[in-house]
Order: C-alpha cells, then sequence, then structure tokens
C-alpha cells in the first residue's frame, strides 16, 4: 500500500488525526518552539509521523494535545510533570466517554416500567 500523501483529497483536512502540519507550522500554531514539540515527543506525549523526506508531520489532535502541556509549562510544570498530567487527563476523558457510551447501552436495553 503506498504512503499516504497530502494530495489525496481535501477530506483529509477534516480528519483530526492526519498529520497536516510541519514542525515549524505545528509550533506556531500553538505559540511554542519547535524544540517544545521535540521535547513533547522525546516524553513521549506526542509521536508525530514522518514525511517520506523524514520531516516531522503533526495532526490537530496532537498540536491540541501539546497546547495543552504547553498551557502546564507556561504555568511553572516541568515538563515531564505536564506530559503525564496530559496523558492522564486524556485517559480520563476516554473513560468517562465509554463510560456514558455504556450507561446509554443499559438505559436502552433496560426493559420500560
Amino acid at each position: 500500500m503506498p504512503p499516504e500523501t497530502l494530495t489525496q483529497g481535501p477530506d483529509r483536512f477534516d480528519d483530526d488525526d492526519y498529520p497536516a502540519y510541519t514542525m515549524g507550522r505545528a509550533a506556531e500554531m500553538i505559540g511554542a518552539t519547535p524544540g517544545f514539540l521535540r521535547a513533547v515527543g522525546e516524553a513521549r506525549l506526542i509521536t508525530p509521523l514522518r514525511s517520506e523526506g523524514g520531516h516531522r508531520r503533526y495532526s490537530r489532535y496532537q498540536l491540541r494535545i501539546a497546547a495543552r502541556a504547553r498551557e502546564l509549562v507556561d504555568q511553572g510544570t516541568p515538563i515531564e510533570a505536564a506530559c503525564r498530567i496530559v496523558i492522564l487527563e486524556d485517559q480520563l476523558e476516554e473513560a468517562q466517554r465509554i463510560n456514558e457510551q455504556l450507561r446509554a447501552a443499559k438505559a436502552e436495553g433496560a426493559p420500560s416500567s
């Protein structure tokens, strides 16, 4: 299967997980430096995909995660701790979403009184 490219259609830009942004543009969008993006990558908060030329590419989802880490760092939180906090927040949000889905499914399957 050939690697995906940015020219495979406009729908890609609606995809939160599509790696559409270069490191420079991504850093600019979240008000950070390329070094900050490298640091959150090294901390394993986000893992950018690589272009055919080896350049980092970021998705909108990854930029939201990195922006949250930047907020925490700007408030004085060490970068490693900020990354861990963001991971835990993301896990909590996912668990709450799944819990809500299970509650909804249970309510749909419950017999009426």
